[in-house]
């Protein structure tokens, strides 16, 4: 690889010769970790013209650096960072010293960073024994069958998908296939004027709470709930009505009276597994046309049901066009895609997709097309089947695993999903325990970010089976117990 010319800058206030200010400009950028070991330098010619100086000015300097093991010289072929050059003890680009002048912490007039939100180790993938939610399992994923879709995107017949500005449009293709295909699996029918892309489930969220919330207006969510819901809705500052769940999901009975708008994982509760009974999803279509609310349906991993057939979704039983109904490809497919859709009535669609083309104009072509194509040539649904038998096998393991170690599932058992949600013995800090436990190779999630901050719990966790290969999970499991049990809680059997 070559280093770009323009690397280079040559400070006039700089201390020192020309020479000199080129050595420190190679050996700086060596010793920041910017310039790796056999990575060619321009040659003199070439930086000389670029700064401004004489090409023996560069060649000297280059001279010096070979002297001192930063660079090599490979005949005719130039100059290259040396493979025993100095190195950085740990690869951080330096930046510079901040002067006087701007004080942030006035300037910044809405602030989005939360230390509420679920805390993961960016390198969790070399942990052994990562339980991990929402995160893609490659050995189940075909790169091949999405190399082979990507590349037909590539191609001259779809070219101007790839490059062209479509504004608020989306690809139809895609738009048919989740229109024909996908809905009719949740019992949904929409018109292709009801269906916009997104980019994510968390994308589709923001513009429904975007759309259909103001100051004045309050939302009604699940206690606990998906935490990155709970900020979105903190940005309208709307009023939130935190409502707790039972074991069939949210309590329609529960809802304050003012209440504008209702987010709710209906199939699926998060992170509790719960899924709504029929009864209470018919009571809750009813309050919705009785009050006038809108109900924002997140319908994630409904393909990931082991034994029977997934429920039906609350937009399938929906006559009034009181649901805005959410779909996501993070969970089916994998995580960085981030490629969802939403269903709502043609007066909703045309506000989203209004919203989004000041944002972002729609999300890229080429990866609209790429899916298209993964979803009609059927390998979504060999993905999806690989999953299950996957997922089945592991959640099977894990919940042996759980019995056979004394811990304890406080979700619901269900037959789907990707994760457990758990709890603790009484004065059991998971937060703590998370940290311990990750000295010991194993990630968890601490529940706490879940539920309302004013009335939170320490003492529930959640713990994944998506990313952990079934043979890690009994060994993963023994040490979360073990650690729990050196607390002097419990004993894992």
């Amino acid at each position: 690889m070559s280093i770009p010319v323009e690397s280079f800058f040559l400070d006039p206030e700089a201390e020192g010769t020309l020479q000199q200010k080129v050595q420190r400009l190679v050996a700086e950028g060596i010793l920041s970790g910017r310039f790796r070991s056999g990575e060619k330098l321009p040659s003199s010619r070439k930086l000389a013209r670029h700064l401004g100086i004489s090409r023996i000015t560069v060649t000297n300097a280059y001279t010096e650096l070979v002297a001192d093991d930063y660079l090599n010289s490979r005949g005719r072929s130039g100059y290259f960072v040396s493979d025993t050059a100095p190195t950085p003890p740990a690869f951080d680009l330096p930046g510079k010293a901040p002067r006087a002048g701007i004080d942030w912490s006035r300037a910044i007039g809405q602030r989005f960073h939360s230390p509420v939100l679920p805390i993961r180790p960016l390198d969790w993938q070399g942990y052994p024994y990562p339980f991990i939610y929402g995160q893609a399992d490659p050995t189940l994923f075909s790169h091949q069958t999405w190399r082979q879709c990507a590349l037909q995107a590539l191609g001259q017949k779809d070219f101007t998908i790839l490059t062209a500005d479509r504004y608020e449009a989306d690809d139809e293709r895609l738009v048919e296939h989740i229109q024909r295909h996908i809905l009719p699996r949740r019992g949904i029918a929409a018109r292709k004027d009801e269906i916009l892309i997104t980019l994510g489930a968390q994308n589709a969220l923001w513009m429904s709470a975007q759309i259909l919330l103001t100051q004045r207006r309050t939302a009604a969510v699940e206690n606990p709930v998906y935490p990155g819901l709970r900020e979105i809705l903190t940005l309208t500052r709307c009023h939130v009505a935190p409502v707790d769940v039972d074991g069939g999901g949210l309590p329609p009975e529960a809802l304050p009276e003012d209440t504008d708008v209702v987010f709710t994982t209906v199939s699926h509760h998060c992170p509790t597994n719960a899924t709504m009974p029929l009864d209470r999803r018919k009571r809750l279509l009813e309050m919705a046309n009785e009050r006038g609310f809108v109900i924002v349906e997140d319908d994630y991993e409904f393909e990931l049901s082991f034994k029977g057939a997934p429920s039906p979704a609350l937009k399938s039983m929906d006559e009034s066009g009181a649901v805005v109904y959410i779909g996501s490809f993070s969970k089916s497919l994998f995580p960085g895609l981030r490629l969802g859709y939403v269903v709502a009535s043609e007066e909703f669609i045309r506000e989203a997709r209004a919203l989004r083309a000041l944002v972002l104009r729609h999300p890229p072509g080429h990866i609209q097309r790429t899916v298209a194509y993964f979803l009609s040539l059927g390998h979504y649904d060999a993905q999806i089947n690989r999953m299950r038998k996957a997922y089945e096998e592991r959640r099977a393991v894990m919940e042996q695993a759980i019995s056979d170690n004394g811990l304890q599932i406080a979700g619901a058992a269900g037959h789907g999903g990707s994760s457990f949600w758990m709890m603790a013995p009484d004065g059991v800090d998971t937060e703590a325990l998370a940290q311990r436990l990750r000295a010991r190779g194993v990630v968890i999630e601490p529940g706490r970010s879940f539920f309302d901050p004013a009335r939170f719990s320490r003492r529930f966790y959640r713990i994944a089976y998506s990313s952990i290969a079934a043979e890690k999970i009994p060994e993963g499991i023994r040490r979360i117990a073990e650690d729990i049990a050196a607390c002097g809680h419990t004993e894992p059997a």
